[in-house]
């Protein structure tokens, strides 16, 4: 016997997608237009229908239980998707242009894509295009949000679901030391200006640091390349910068490995004719 669904409301579902982004029920409540207190009842009444605790006690508080993540990863599937529907429907119906909201790692907004955006923007002035600079992690949430249609971002050691990605280019990863440095013995390296911990490409520099026998001594971080590239001229330390971003004021040394950038979209939602194009353009780079 097939198990009848359990009658769930896309708004139960945007409730629990604001309080997980919200820093208090109160703000989650106003993001949603609705009382803490209606607010507190649809999520009771989505944790009785689904049949799983979401929540639970922290002082006065309530929040999220570990357990909770596979109820939220829905959540914020099913309101992204229907957001993209809405939002294709408004358009249609209005008969306004296209709107793409394209997210990019730095490298990729300023070394690789910027003839890119630079002609889409020349050949499509009809479309509303917006651009956030974020590190991966960052991108990867808005995408998944909803608040970004497509990003290039480093790709990750894993992909969470609801999302396609395709790669777009490999890039040489390499030593950077201020001019007159040597590169001989690899214990001799250092000490670096590095991604923050929450870096995607971070973990890998610091594992093939770790191979070659280079010590791990981190004097300084920086989510930006160009901040990274400053701090080695000041003389703070050497980084690992994409070949692309390094200096001619700056040794470059050997390649420690190659990271991919790729292209990444909700999966299953209605696309824009515009952000179509964009992607088109970005994989034809």
């Amino acid at each position: 016997m097939v198990r009848a669904l359990p009658d769930i409301s896309l708004r139960q579902l945007e409730y629990l997608v604001a309080v997980a982004e919200a820093p208090t029920w109160s703000v989650a409540a106003d993001r949603v237009g609705v009382s803490p207190s209606a607010l507190s009842q649809g999520l009771s009444e989505l944790e009785r229908r689904i049949g799983v605790a979401l929540f639970e006690p922290d002082g006065r508080r309530r929040v999220l239980r570990p357990a909770a993540r596979p109820v939220l990863d829905h959540a914020r599937q099913v309101v992204s998707l229907t957001r993209d529907l809405v939002d294709w429907s408004d358009r249609l119906q209005h008969a306004r242009s296209g709107r793409v909201r394209l997210g990019l790692v730095d490298v990729a907004a300023v070394e690789h894509y910027p003839d890119v955006l630079r002609r889409y923007r020349r050949e499509r002035p009809d479309v509303d295009l917006t651009l956030s600079v974020a590190p991966s992690a960052d991108l990867l949430d808005g995408l998944r949000s909803g608040a970004l249609d497509l990003i290039v971002c480093v790709d990750p050691p894993v992909w969470p679901g609801g999302v396609d990605v395709e790669p777009l280019l490999d890039e040489p990863i390499v030593v950077v030391a201020p001019m007159g440095a040597t590169f001989g013995d690899p214990v001799t390296w250092g000490p670096w200006v590095v991604f923050p911990d929450s870096s995607h490409t971070r973990f890998q520099i610091m594992s093939h640091l770790a191979e070659l026998g280079a010590p791990a001594d981190v004097a300084a971080e920086s989510h930006q390349a160009d901040v990274l590239r400053q701090m080695v001229e000041l003389g703070l330390g050497w980084t690992v910068l994409p070949e692309s971003a390094a200096s001619d004021d700056l040794a470059t040394g050997p390649v420690l490995f190659h990271r991919r950038l790729v292209l990444a979209r909700r999966a299953g939602s209605v696309h824009d004719p515009a952000a179509d194009d964009l992607a088109d353009a970005l994989r034809s780079a």
